[in-house]
């Protein structure tokens, strides 16, 4: 056994050394040599091992949780979801970010997912220098494919009225709306059957009457491309029209049900970039998200101040995160420290490092050695 003991002591430096460099492969590696060495002593020794049994549970918790209250302050509140950075003003704990996004964006499995009252969507980037979201609707129409259903197909998009005023689809969204019925709410209120002044129009250089010359309406069962001329269908002479394409201000709602309709497509631009056709087109929702005007200029004070910046979970109102408090305004502020108990979102505070717990494990791993001895 006393041959032993050096060895042992020696593999327990060197998981102190890397749970220090937070090299968690090199961390569980060296565990799994120590757990070997242990089962070739008598049983007396094997207890020792539950010392390490919660570092190792730390260490796997640590490399999987990217909220983990161990990461640094500034990065408290910053996750990733697959390869797609969730910052500010989103975020996925509770507390972070601004309210006016709080119970939207959900990980799920690795894929960031956006959940509104009309659906649920897959989120494929955002663009925070620009202020945008990209998602993708799998039920969704393009210009391959055309999903239509009477029931009504894909989610559209609406979200609650409180939140409308932070998230909307971008101005140069185009929204084209399939195979709605005479009575959908679209067409009530104009001249009939001419209907020459429905909604139906061309948006950002995109419409039905281009959107007609994909091969999805050449293919399958669903397949109804209008005859005569593509832009009497288009903007609504033809009543009603197979295809009505909309911005989302016209109507404020996208609700494929509601409006009675098969089926949607939706595409976007990227000024100032025009795609040559409707097979070239951006398929997609792209959404600009904005803030308050009162909130201008809080989120960068508190960040210049060293804080992350948050809201209150009780209030919404906005809060900055501090290491050991969090304030109205930043972390320089007179009135941080009154409010480090009244937020219901507590403050920041570090927990033990996993080099801590191992170097406390190593150090009565070697109390223990000195009383056997």
């Amino acid at each position: 056994m006393s041959a032993s003991k050096p060895r042992l002591i020696g593999l327990l430096k060197q998981i102190a050394t890397e749970a220090a460099s937070s090299d968690m492969a090199n961390f569980l590696r060296l565990h799994r040599r120590w757990f070997s060495s242990l089962l070739m002593l008598t049983w007396p020794w094997w207890w020792f091992h539950l010392i390490l049994l919660p570092v190792t549970a730390a260490a796997s918790s640590d490399g999987n949780n990217v909220n983990s209250n161990a990461a640094p302050l500034g990065t408290y509140c910053r996750s990733y979801c697959g390869n797609i950075t969730v910052d500010y003003p989103f975020a996925l704990r509770a507390g972070c970010g601004h309210s006016g996004f709080r119970d939207l964006l959900y990980c799920i499995n690795g894929v960031l997912m956006l959940h509104i009252p009309s659906g649920s969507y897959r989120v494929l980037d955002i663009d925070y220098a620009y202020r945008g979201l990209t998602l993708h609707d799998p039920g969704m129409s393009d210009c391959y494919s055309l999903l239509r259903s009477p029931a009504g197909l894909g989610n559209g998009f609406a979200v609650e009225p409180w939140r409308a005023p932070y998230l909307e689809p971008d101005p140069d969204n185009v929204f084209m709306l399939l195979g709605c019925r005479a009575d959908s709410p679209l067409f009530q209120g104009f001249p009939s059957p001419e209907g020459k002044h429905l909604p139906c129009r061309n948006v950002s250089g995109m419409g039905c009457e281009d959107y007609y010359r994909c091969p999805a309406w050449d293919e399958g069962p669903s397949s109804r491309r209008p005859r005569g001329s593509a832009s009497a269908s288009a903007y609504g002479v033809v009543s009603p029209p197979e295809c009505c394409a909309l911005e989302f201000g016209a109507i404020r709602a996208i609700n494929v049900t509601h409006l009675r309709c098969e089926g949607y497509s939706s595409a976007y631009s990227l000024a100032p970039l025009r795609a040559a056709g409707p097979g070239a087109w951006a398929y997609g929702i792209r959404v600009a998200y904005s803030l308050p005007a009162d909130h201008q200029g809080f989120c960068g004070a508190c960040r210049d101040t060293g804080g992350v910046c948050g809201y209150d979970q009780g209030t919404d109102a906005d809060i900055c995160l501090c290491h050991h408090y969090n304030s109205t305004s930043n972390c320089d502020s007179a009135d941080a420290s009154a409010t480090a108990e009244s937020s219901s979102e507590p403050s920041i505070a570090p927990k033990p490092s996993l080099a801590t717990l191992v170097g406390g494990g190593f150090l009565l791993f070697r109390i223990i050695l000195s009383s056997t001895s």
